[in-house]
Formats: structure tokens, sequence, C-alpha cells
């Protein structure tokens, strides 16, 4: 009996440890009104993570640059843009970074990401500005 479960385990091991992840694509939900705004690749390079917009989902705002923005972001699309720059794991599972950007609001925020202990499909993305913050809740979608 107890090989079988070895042979389980190494089996269903990589597919818990995939599941148990912050990489992958991640539907974002408004905080303040509960609608899907966008969707948001989340990705590690060079030992970081990173995420950016692949489709904004609002009504109307397909397509839309940033107005807001400053410098070289001002006018560019906001599908395609960096949100997540550099975050790195602080603790197991957890990562914090200083360039969370909303763009939406043309605002940098620090973060941090980790996944809700009870539902690893569930990310969640909390943005500080100074000793206020915000946390919402993203969806992970299924490929």
């Amino acid at each position: 009996m107890s090989k079988v479960l070895k042979v389980l385990l190494c089996v269903l091991s990589p597919i818990m440890m995939h599941a148990q992840t912050v990489e992958g694509k991640w539907q974002t939900i408004d905080d303040r009104n509960g609608n899907a705004k966008a969707i948001v690749e989340i990705y590690k390079k060079d030992g970081a993570v990173y995420g950016k917009i692949l489709k904004i989902l609002e009504k109307g705002r397909q397509g839309a640059v940033c107005e807001k923005c400053e410098g070289d972001l001002k006018g560019k699309p906001i599908e395609g843009m960096e949100i997540i720059t550099a975050f790195k794991e602080s603790e197991p599972g957890e990562y914090k970074g200083k360039r969370l950007f909303d763009p939406e609001q043309a605002m940098t925020f620090r973060g941090k990401l980790w996944l809700d202990p009870d539902n690893p499909d569930q990310l969640k993305v909390r943005g500080y500005l100074a000793f206020i913050y915000r946390t919402q809740t993203w969806l992970r979608l299924k490929d």
C-alpha cells in the first residue's frame, strides 16, 4: 500500500505544486463594485515576479490608453502594460515589491501578492500608499 501512495504522490506533486503558484492568468476584480476589470498574466523573470495586462474586460474600455500617465506611458495602450514589476519572494508564497501600477489612476504603489490560503485559485493583491492599503481578490483563469 505504501508503494502505491508514494507513486501517487510523485505523480500528483507537480500538479499540486503548479496549482500553488502565483504565475498564470488572473481575472482582476474591482474591490469597490465587484466587476471584472481585466486579465493579467503573472510570470517570473530573473527570479522576480512581473505582471502585465493582457485584456481589458470592462465594456467600452477595450483599446484604452493611459490618459493620466506621464512620461513614456502617456497615451500608451493599457493592454500589454506592465503593472507588477520585480516583486521578490519575501516569505514562501508571498511576494513584495515597490511597483504595483494602476493605469486608471496613473499611480504607483508598494505591493504584496499571495495566494488565498483557503483557495489557491484566488490571488490577494494589496497596494500600499503610506500606511493605507487596499486589497483585491483576483481569480485564476484555467487554460
